[in-house]
């Protein structure tokens, strides 16, 4: 049975077409039973993002597979045919488990080297589990691809350095203070950007995180989210005064902290040290703020250069990553063809056993037809079955007795069920 990637992604796909694609998370499992029901598929898995839908599937013919669950997808999501197929891939065999591993790992995310991706590839295999339609060949690909991930994490830096402004601003936090659980953080702005900075805070384990927003509902929103307190915008000149830690990124065209409140803030935090990050374009903090003592400010600017190297460094350990997921590409490979050779000498095991049965059976029908006394001829059926079953294996072990091979034949003595300590004293 072969392996099947399809779908769509970032790569290939506008963002328009993506949502209308995708699936949400409760309609997973039912969904996929119904591609099972009209592709006649039995084995298949769906992860399903913002960024890419993409099944894995376990079939005796990939290609058409894949035409199938194109059609499939078209009709359930109500697109036309051309329009997906325009942007769909689909890989098998060794092909399928590289992509697999690669997303796994995050080599194929919009941001090289994301952590979420692994969680939502767990979900999918869980989701197919809840449906039913995960068997025996999708969990051996999940399980070696949790492996491959699992290493290009542990063995590769693909996710620590910094590749969004907003993940540079938390690691310089890091770099600034002892313990980011008791730095008390303020967030100027509640949009996209302070929403990915409030995240990465609370992953870093900050307790104390407070939001101001010119609404004040945003702000609400978000640290509910984060599980912040929102504070009126009001509030913005003695939330200065309490934070360690700032963090600003508003749609003001002018600066919202300017260098008369930040003085007024230092006075009131008898000149503990203040951390500004100003990450908004145009500046939030006016530029005269970095001449007060006592201040640490770091702009949009400032941070680009650690974004960059970031960049470089996550490239450099990608480089690792393709080839640690291209050995276990071959492992697996190695795997498969190992089940396969197994399976098909069981079948011609099972083929001989039972032609050998089928001739003794008519042998013996014909006697007793014959008049032939019944348990002479079910002992000679017996007799007959027994030896020539035993026939091939009996010659195979005395041959590996004789050569005294002592690594053949304990596995021989194995694959009969027979005990090596067992040698009749």
């Amino acid at each position: 049975m072969g392996l099947l990637a399809f779908g769509i992604n970032h790569k290939s796909a506008s963002v328009a077409l993506r949502e209308r694609v995708s699936f949400a998370p409760e309609v997973l499992p039912s969904a996929l039973m119904a591609a099972c029901q009209a592709t006649g598929l039995r084995e298949l898995a769906l992860i399903s993002t913002c960024n890419r839908t993409e099944f894995y599937a376990a079939s005796d013919a990939p290609e058409a597979a894949a035409v199938a669950l194109l059609d499939w997808l078209a009709k359930h999501q109500q697109l036309p045919s051309p329009e997906l197929s325009a942007v769909a891939y689909n890989f098998t065999a060794e092909k399928a488990v590289q992509h697999a591993m690669r997303v796994a790992a995050g080599l194929d995310s919009m941001i090289l080297g994301e952590p979420q991706i692994l969680g939502q590839m767990k979900q999918a295999h869980r989701d197919a589990m809840a449906a039913g339609t995960l068997g025996p060949e999708l969990e051996r690909l999940f399980q070696k691809t949790f492996a491959a991930a699992k290493q290009v994490r542990t063995e590769t830096a693909i996710g620590v350095s910094p590749v969004s402004i907003g993940f540079a601003a938390v690691n310089l936090a890091k770099q600034v203070f002892e313990s980011l659980q008791d730095t008390r953080v303020l967030l100027v702005g509640a949009g996209e950007m302070n929403t990915l900075v409030a995240r990465h805070l609370r992953e870093q384990g900050v307790t104390e995180l407070l939001l101001v927003n010119r609404t004040l509902a945003n702000a609400e929103a978000l640290a509910q989210s984060v599980q912040g307190q929102a504070l009126p915008w009001s509030s913005l000149d003695s939330a200065l005064a309490s934070a360690d830690m700032v963090v600003s990124c508003t749609a003001s065209t002018q600066a919202v902290i300017t260098r008369e409140l930040v003085v007024q803030a230092l006075k009131r935090r008898r000149h503990r040290p203040l951390l500004l990050i100003d990450i908004a374009v145009p500046r939030d903090v006016a530029p005269e703020v970095a001449e007060l003592e006592d201040v640490y400010l770091y702009t949009v600017d400032d941070l680009q250069g650690v974004v960059d190297a970031g960049w470089r460094e996550r490239q450099r350990a990608a480089e690792v990553a393709e080839v640690l997921i291209s050995e276990h590409v071959k492992a697996f490979a190695v795997q498969q063809r190992i089940l396969q050779d197994g399976a098909h000498w069981i079948r011609r095991l099972r083929q001989q056993a039972a032609s050998v049965a089928d001739i003794e059976r008519e042998k013996a029908l014909d006697a007793l037809r014959k008049g032939g006394d019944a348990e002479v001829v079910l002992a000679r059926l017996q007799h007959n079955l027994m030896n020539k079953w035993l026939h091939a294996p009996t010659v195979a072990l005395r041959q590996l007795a004789s050569e005294d091979n002592a690594q053949q034949l304990p596995v021989a003595l194995r694959v009969m069920g027979l005990n090596q300590e067992d040698n009749g004293a």
